[in-house]
C-alpha cells in the first residue's frame, strides 16, 4: 500500500502535470529523492495488480483529505510558481479552483472542502496586483488593493462565514480565515497582524508545517517587531526541510531590513536569490539587495 504522500505525488504528476522538481519542492525534499520515490511507487502499483475502484467507507475521509491536498498543491504551484520565467501559472490555479468547486458541490457539508475553495478564491483574488506592468513582483504590502477581485473576495468571505462557526475548523479553514483578514484590510498597516499570528499558532498545533512556521514568524514580526520574528527564525533554522529554502532567507532579509541591519539584510537577500528557481523572484531579491549596497 502506498503512503498518502506518494499517492499525492503521483496524482500531482498525472492530474496537475507538475514536474518532479515542482513536486519535490512542494514536499520539501531534494528532486532526486522524489524522483526515486515516484519510480518505486509506479513499480509497486504495476506489480500489485490492485484494481481501480471507489474507496471503501472507512477509507473515504483519508481519500478526501488526499484529494484536497492535491488541489491545494496544484493551486499553490499555479499561484506562486517555484521555477521558470513567470511568477504564476494561471492555468494551474484556475484548474485547481474549478476542481475545488466540484468537490465542494459534491461534499456540501465538508467544512474543509469549503475552506479550501475559500482559501483559493481569497488568495487568487490578489493575483492582478502581484506583478507590475513590466512583470516585476509586487509584494503584498505594496500592492494596489483596488486591483484585487472583489467578487472572488466576497465569495470567499461568504464561504468562511458559513463554515467556521460549525464545528472544529481544519487547516484549510484556518488558512482561509488568515487570507480573509488580509483581504479585508484596507491597507497593509491596517492588517490585524495579532489575529493572524494567533491563527498561525492554531494552524501549527494542527500540523508540523515549516512554511506555516515561517509565515507565523512574519506575522509575529509585524505584530511585535522584527526582533521577535527573527528569534522565531533562529528556532526554525535547524529544520532541514526549510533551512535551505529561499523563503527562509528572504524573510530573514526583510526582518533584518526592518530592524536597520542593512548589511545583514543584503546578504540574506542575495542568499535567497541564489536559492530560488523563479526568475521574477530572483530579480526582485537581487533588486532589494542592490538597493542596500553601500
Amino acid at each position: 500500500m502506498l503512503s498518502p504522500d506518494l499517492r499525492i505525488a503521483l496524482t500531482l504528476r498525472s492530474v496537475g502535470g507538475l514536474t518532479t522538481g515542482e513536486i519535490a519542492r512542494a514536499f520539501f525534499v531534494p528532486e532526486p529523492t522524489m524522483g526515486q520515490r515516484i519510480s518505486r511507487a509506479k513499480r509497486r502499483i504495476r506489480d500489485s495488480g490492485v484494481p481501480f475502484r471507489p474507496p471503501a467507507p472507512d477509507e473515504r475521509a483519508e481519500r478526501v483529505a488526499a484529494v484536497l491536498h492535491v488541489l491545494y498543491l496544484i493551486f499553490t504551484e499555479g499561484y506562486a510558481s517555484t521555477a521558470g520565467p513567470s511568477l504564476f501559472r494561471p492555468d494551474l490555479s484556475a484548474e485547481a479552483i474549478r476542481l475545488a468547486r466540484i468537490v465542494h458541490r459534491l461534499l456540501p457539508g465538508d467544512g474543509e472542502a469549503a475552506g479550501l475553495l475559500a482559501l483559493m478564491l481569497l488568495t487568487d483574488a490578489r493575483r492582478p496586483a502581484r506583478t507590475a506592468p513590466d512583470g516585476a513582483l509586487v509584494p503584498l504590502a505594496e500592492q494596489d488593493r483596488g486591483l484585487w477581485r472583489a467578487g472572488d473576495i466576497a465569495e470567499g468571505l461568504e464561504l468562511v462565514a458559513a463554515t467556521l462557526p460549525h464545528g472544529p475548523a481544519g487547516p484549510y479553514q484556518v488558512q482561509a480565515a488568515i487570507a480573509a483578514l488580509h483581504d479585508e484590510a484596507a491597507s497593509a498597516e491596517e492588517t490585524d497582524w495579532p489575529q493572524i499570528a494567533a491563527l498561525y499558532e492554531v494552524l501549527l498545533r494542527m500540523s508540523d508545517n515549516p512554511m506555516a512556521a515561517l509565515n507565523h514568524a512574519v506575522a509575529v514580526a509585524m505584530a511585535r517587531g522584527p526582533a521577535a520574528g527573527l528569534a522565531l527564525l533562529e528556532e526554525l533554522a535547524p529544520d532541514r526541510r526549510i533551512s535551505g529554502h529561499h523563503r527562509l532567507h528572504a524573510v530573514r532579509a526583510h526582518l533584518l531590513e526592518m530592524s536597520g541591519d542593512a548589511a545583514g539584510a543584503r546578504e540574506s537577500y542575495l542568499a535567497a536569490a541564489a536559492r530560488t528557481h523563479s526568475v521574477p523572484e530572483q530579480r526582485y531579491l537581487n533588486a532589494r539587495a542592490a538597493r542596500l549596497a553601500p
